[in-house]
């Protein structure tokens, strides 16, 4: 069975981040994966503001990420960019550690206008890290019904795009997996 690490970027809980990505984690566990889902706000906040590398949870989440066929990164909008606890949680990764992974970047904003944080932000922290971004999916957070909690994406749309994304993310991990089999 194949392993898929979800990574958290949002510092607030309940979030519309969490509602997507926990959505997104039923659409994948559908597909047969075990999904493993870690949010920013599990790290103390003493390894994250000294940038403690060698942590005991710094160096559990490495391991997760090295032991993953595929990840998917989410992060609120902040500044036109992604959240800055979550730079600094993959910060703290080692170089090289999405090597070969797939990876779907997921950003919620709070309007059509910051689109393109998904590419001129999210997308190059990933390939810093060797991963392979596949296009992403942009969520304006009206979208999501905080209200629902079991179905927060009812919006048709969205919900194909979430679909067609999913399937790119499988089909992505399946080609990995045969090229190092």
């Amino acid at each position: 069975m194949s392993e898929i690490v979800i990574l958290s970027g949002s510092p607030s809980s309940p979030s519309r981040t969490d509602l997507a990505l926990d959505f997104i984690k039923g659409i994948i566990e559908q597909h047969g994966f075990k999904v493993t889902t870690v949010s920013v706000r599990d790290f103390p906040e003493g390894d994250l503001i000294h940038a403690r590398y060698n942590s005991p949870e710094i160096k559990k989440f490495s391991e997760l990420i090295e032991k993953a066929d595929g990840v998917i990164i989410g992060s609120p909008v902040y500044k036109a960019s992604y959240t800055g606890v979550l730079k600094t949680v993959i910060d703290l990764l080692p170089e090289g550690a999405l090597k070969n992974k797939p990876v779907l970047p997921i950003m919620v904003g709070g309007s059509p206008a910051h689109l393109l944080a998904i590419d001129y932000a999210l997308k190059p922290l990933i390939a810093v890290l060797k991963g392979q971004p596949l296009q992403g999916i942009y969520i304006i957070d009206k979208k999501i019904n905080k209200e629902n909690l079991s179905a927060p994406i009812e919006d048709e749309n969205l919900l194909q795009r979430i679909t067609i994304q999913a399937e790119e993310f499988r089909e992505a991990i399946q080609k990995v997996q045969v090229i190092h089999v």
